[in-house]
């Protein structure tokens, strides 16, 4: 039996541009209130708001930085607010360059606090304050491989994929956990798209994806009633290619 995502409130991190604002969006079209967390982008979630709200569906700001614990008691604030979190999707992330020869513990534990941390606190809430629920976790098609220039990136959302199949399994059946794994889709902040269009020769189908294919492959999760655990990768056949480390960038 398929899930109805209708009139239900979710929790989208992250949610202010790129790949997290689609999915906000993909949420109200289906019927759904979202609260969006931003960081900085104070002037883009307010927009986004306005689009979402432009549906007939409820929408709510909250700003929260995960690189300083702002994580801490978020879904009892939103939940509080909107009445209940339905549906928690775990979108927000840093991207920092690093490589092994350079990497740091800080390094390292700063992206594990807001890549892995942050989002195990707010599933663990929700199990614990909602009791029940569905999540989607975006994690990284790359974590069937590796990055050479985002070693510590990487190692948080392998430790992130870790902690999506445990919750998976220690919340069910009442908390949903499942995940995506995005591949190339957009450009790091800041970068054009010829950045991205240049990897297109990388990937099985030759070519990059869009922030509408994320949306859709987490619409599907949610709407899906007899998948738990489950990690759909929407990279257009790279995480199979991927199994060793790819050429160094030296």
């Amino acid at each position: 039996m398929s899930w109805e995502i209708k009139g239900k409130t979710a929790l989208v991190t992250g949610a202010a541009k790129r790949i997290g604002a689609q999915i906000a969006l993909s949420l109200a079209e289906e019927g759904a209130s979202v609260y969006i967390h931003y960081q900085n982008a104070e002037r883009d979630a307010r927009d986004l708001k306005a689009e979402i709200e432009s549906k007939n569906v409820k929408a709510w700001l909250i700003q929260a930085d995960f690189g300083n614990n702002g994580y801490e008691g978020l879904i009892e604030r939103t939940a509080g607010v909107a009445g209940g979190i339905d549906i928690l999707v775990n979108n927000a992330s840093i991207f920092p360059q690093s490589s092994l020869k350079d990497m740091t513990l800080e390094g390292l534990v700063a992206n594990i606090r807001v890549n892995a941390w942050a989002p195990f606190v707010l599933m663990r809430d929700m199990a614990r304050i909602m009791k029940k629920g569905k999540v989607v976790n975006l994690l990284d098609s790359r974590v069937s491989g590796y990055d050479w220039t985002h070693a510590e990136y990487i190692l948080s959302k392998h430790l992130f994929a870790a902690m999506t199949r445990m919750a998976a399994v220690e919340y069910a059946p009442d908390l949903v956990v499942n995940g995506v794994a995005p591949g190339l889709i957009l450009p790091p902040p800041g970068k054009p798209m010829e950045y991205i269009e240049r990897m297109d020769r990388t990937v099985p189908l030759k070519k990059h994806g869009s922030p509408f294919e994320i949306a859709a492959a987490v619409i599907y999760l949610l709407k899906s009633g007899f998948l738990a655990g489950e990690v759909i990768n929407v990279d257009g056949g790279r995480h199979l290619i991927e199994y060793d480390r790819g050429p160094h960038p030296d």
